[in-house]
């Protein structure tokens, strides 16, 4: 690495930083903006108008499309590829390698391929999205809220504050996933679901205790137009069949059939839901 002074090709760009430290084999566009303390690591790719703030840290071989703007101190880990139009704000990180614990059940998946946010998505202030994960176009996420390793999020989702996406999910287009809702892991949720603060889902009867758990470990299944009111608890494996809907405050011990609204605790039918309220009424 070179420091951005005499002698380097960018100490003519009056929009690099003197203070910034750029790689070898960097490719910089037209009207870049680069603050003070950055980090380019080598064979990075900026592309035109991309506007990065204070002590950002961006990887060897990222990509960043024209018209991304990053706040401060942000990181960018290796290899990450982002889209064209694409907001960071501060203290956000792309890309982060999982860490296991000493007593985790996980299994080492080693190095993982590195995070993708396509053109026009959003990551909030002191967001996490790790490695593997995949952000679809104008997806939305918003601060501190955590997309886990070999996550996929389609077009237009929205992800709220707080909000913990587990590992090996699927989420489909036009999704709201709210404030400090959690999606456990190897949860598949199909699109136009509304999910609603507050919503725990879970993926082990056993608790974690005895192997047998691990035979049976697995996440939540939401069809098309399924909704989770708030404070709604799902034990594992429940299927919501599309539109089907859990109202506030229910504990969802079964599948919710199709159409169907489901309350209490256990939940139980209460009607089926009004058509004024189904997708093809909007």
């Amino acid at each position: 690495m070179s420091n951005n002074g005499i002698g380097s090709p960018y100490q003519n760009h009056k929009l690099i930083s003197q203070t910034a430290v750029v790689g070898d084999s960097v490719v910089v566009g037209e009207g870049i903006q680069i603050g003070h303390f950055c980090v380019i690591c080598d064979e990075v790719v900026i592309g035109n108008h991309v506007t990065l703030g204070h002590g950002v840290i961006i990887g060897k071989g990222v990509t960043l499309g024209s018209g991304v703007r990053i706040g401060n101190h942000v990181c960018i880990e290796e290899g990450a590829s982002i889209g064209e139009g694409v907001t960071i704000m501060d203290h956000a990180v792309v890309g982060k390698q999982p860490f296991r614990a000493k007593r985790s059940i996980l299994a080492s998946h080693g190095q993982l391929e590195p995070a993708v946010l396509e053109d026009g998505s959003t990551l909030g202030t002191s967001s996490i999205v790790y490695a593997g994960a995949r952000l679809g176009p104008h997806v939305f996420v918003a601060d501190l809220a955590t997309v886990r390793e070999r996550v996929q999020i389609g077009y237009g989702t929205i992800i709220g504050r707080g909000a913990s996406i587990e590992n090996d999910c699927e989420i489909g287009q036009r999704c709201k996933i709210e404030t400090n809702a959690y999606l456990t892991a190897y949860s598949h949720v199909e699109d136009d679901v509304f999910i609603a603060p507050g919503v725990i889902t879970s993926n082990d009867n056993f608790m974690g205790r005895t192997a047998e758990r691990f035979k049976h470990m697995k996440g939540i299944t939401i069809r098309q137009g399924g909704r989770l009111g708030a404070g709604v608890v799902t034990l594992p494996g429940v299927i919501v069949q599309r539109e089907g809907t859990a109202a506030a405050g229910s504990v969802v011990t079964k599948d919710i059939e199709q159409q169907q609204l489901v309350m209490g605790a256990p939940a139980r039918i209460l009607r089926e839901v009004p058509e004024a309220q189904l997708l093809k009424s909007q």
